[in-house]
């Protein structure tokens, strides 16, 4: 049978997309619907029968006999002589039901409907993957590297559908060779027309939370909790962390005997620097752990405006600021508050003078790189020693030199 050997030409497609054979049934039916409606212009009159077990199917029209001279619409009646060929006790007004075979639709109509299948085919494809992945959002996923380009990484995975991974979800020190394994969060799925385009990330504070469920076992079993991730990525974290279950120390269980639980997630992270604290509804105490590791003498908060203001000794100033800012930046974003650093006894200093006095003398520049480690009085500068100060910042030692000078000539006059 024609409808036979045509549907076993379609199963080609049922194999390589991995379609269950009733729903390519599904598609074949509304695939010969048109068809039909094309030809006849309309398909009420047509019995489309599958056999899925099978893989068959057959196409009946069903027509009105009528008189020889009073044929009207030839798709919705046949004449009384052509009837009786088909059966010689056919009368006037019955209905006759007869197989249509797929070469009478022609030639032309049968390439459509190969076309017609490929389209619906890929479109139940694309549909499939957009839930398939949509379910899977928030969640790690590993590819591998196909094409590496400029903006974006083009990964493939296990069954062939293609992830996109655009260079501002990956960690600045990320280097990918066609071939390698990447790991990441599926982070959303996108209509692209009909297409589907998946975009993964490795700079979401989720990816974070993700790996720690995945190399700790107490965070995995809800032992432990991540209450909340702030991170730079490829430089620093932040985690805090709580336990309902007292006898738990989250932290330690987290880090691991000498750092071994932890060391794993640093290193897909490209060496990013963690900091898991221990979480406490107590707003000052969390202040004072999310500026770890510098020690903090007090917190003075305000609750109306969601500012506090941290005092630490002069020598804990720089640790609480941090490279280029990250640990005050982060602590702030950890905490919901807005952090100011105030140095113990700075207020007594009547005599001191800002740095940013001297924008005349010295480039604001170089008064920022003294601001990033917490110096932005005249006298915390000359209290330091220059080979420090150039350790710090990313001065060179005679600038720094030709800064103390400025400034200690103020003093003097």
């Amino acid at each position: 049978m024609e409808n036979i050997a045509l549907i076993d030409s379609f199963s080609e497609f049922k194999d390589d997309k991995l379609i269950d054979r009733v729903t390519l049934m599904a598609i074949l039916e509304d695939v010969f619907r048109n068809a039909l409606k094309k030809k006849y212009g309309s398909d009420d009159n047509f019995d489309i029968i599958i056999n899925p077990d099978k893989g068959d199917m057959e196409i009946w029209q069903r027509r009105i006999v009528v008189a020889d001279d009073d044929l009207d619409l030839e798709h919705l009646e046949i004449t009384l002589s052509d009837a009786r060929k088909i059966e010689p006790d056919f009368e006037i007004g019955e209905e006759v039901s007869e197989e249509v075979k797929l070469i009478d639709l022609g030639r032309r109509a049968i390439l459509a409907l190969r076309q017609n299948l490929i389209s619906k085919i890929h479109e139940h494809d694309n549909t499939n993957l957009y839930k398939q992945f949509k379910d899977i959002i928030g969640e790690i996923y590993t590819a591998e590297v196909h094409h590496v380009r400029p903006r974006v990484v083009i990964l493939v995975d296990d069954e062939g559908n293609e992830i996109v991974l655009p260079k501002e979800k990956q960690i600045p020190s990320d280097f990918f060779r066609k071939g390698d394994n990447v790991k990441g969060i599926i982070e959303s799925v996108e209509l692209k027309g009909n297409k589907p385009q998946i975009i993964m990330s490795r700079t979401s504070e989720k990816f974070l939370e993700k790996l720690f469920e995945q190399e700790i076992p107490e965070v995995f079993d809800g032992l432990i909790m991540i209450k909340k991730v702030v991170r730079i990525p490829g430089e620093k974290a932040k985690v805090a962390v709580d336990s309902y279950d007292d006898r738990i120390d989250p932290v330690g269980a987290c880090v691991g005997m000498k750092g071994s639980r932890i060391h794993g997630i640093v290193r897909e992270l490209g060496n990013e620097n963690i900091d898991v604290i221990n979480y406490t509804t107590n707003a000052s105490l969390l202040i004072t752990r999310a500026l770890s590791p510098a020690k903090v003498s007090s917190v003075k908060i305000n609750e109306e405006t969601m500012h506090a203001e941290v005092f630490l000794k002069l020598e804990e100033v720089s640790k609480a600021i941090g490279r280029g800012g990250q640990n005050i930046k982060l602590a702030g974003q950890l905490t919901g508050y807005e952090l100011d650093v105030i140095r113990e006894g700075s207020t007594t200093e009547d005599d001191d003078v800002e740095l940013t006095e001297f924008s005349d003398e010295i480039d604001g520049w170089i008064i920022d790189e003294f601001a990033k480690i917490g110096l932005d009085t005249a006298k915390s500068i000359l209290k330091q020693d220059v080979a420090d100060l150039a350790r710090r910042t990313d001065l060179e030692e005679e600038t720094i030199q030709e800064v103390m000078r400025i400034l200690k000539e103020e003093f003097e006059n």
